[in-house]
């Protein structure tokens, strides 16, 4: 299921200053996102989708804001799934999966242990120049 969120036919980008605030606008663009798609938010995959999306700006918000004041949360809709990124320019690539080993019990174990009882994926892109990073997350719907 790693579809590129480039390639979906509904896709929507938002750029967020780092601070708390992000939190809140990234969940609720999600919302009106999944709206416009055509998916209530009483789907069994939202409340999840907008956990782990706000579990990921928090820790951008926390962990990358001195190197990057912006986030760019890009979503992505297709048949029959929900994608979105986190991107930041902070150069530091978490292991997505290590975090389950080292850090059971951590928000970004969380975000694996949820993403993969969905049935979907988590990976990390680095950006080309090695500045910044997006993490990516697609669920089935």
């Amino acid at each position: 299921m790693s579809l590129q969120l480039e390639t979906m036919p509904y896709r929507h980008v938002l750029d967020v200053p780092a601070m708390g605030s992000a939190v809140r606008i990234a969940r609720e663009t999600a919302e009106l996102v999944l709206t416009e798609c055509g998916v209530g938010l009483r789907h069994p995959s939202v409340g999840p989708a907008l956990l782990i999306l706000a579990e990921l700006v928090t820790n951008a918000v926390r962990h990358a804001a001195v190197c990057s004041p912006v986030i760019t949360v890009t979503y992505a809709h297709g048949p029959g799934v929900f994608a979105f990124a986190v991107h930041d320019r902070h150069p530091h690539q978490p292991a997505l999966f290590g975090a389950l080993a080292d850090a059971p019990g951590s928000g970004l174990a969380m975000v694996v242990e949820m993403t993969v009882e969905l049935g979907g994926t988590a990976v990390v892109r680095a950006d080309a120049n090695g500045r910044g990073k997006a993490v990516r997350i697609t669920l089935p719907l």
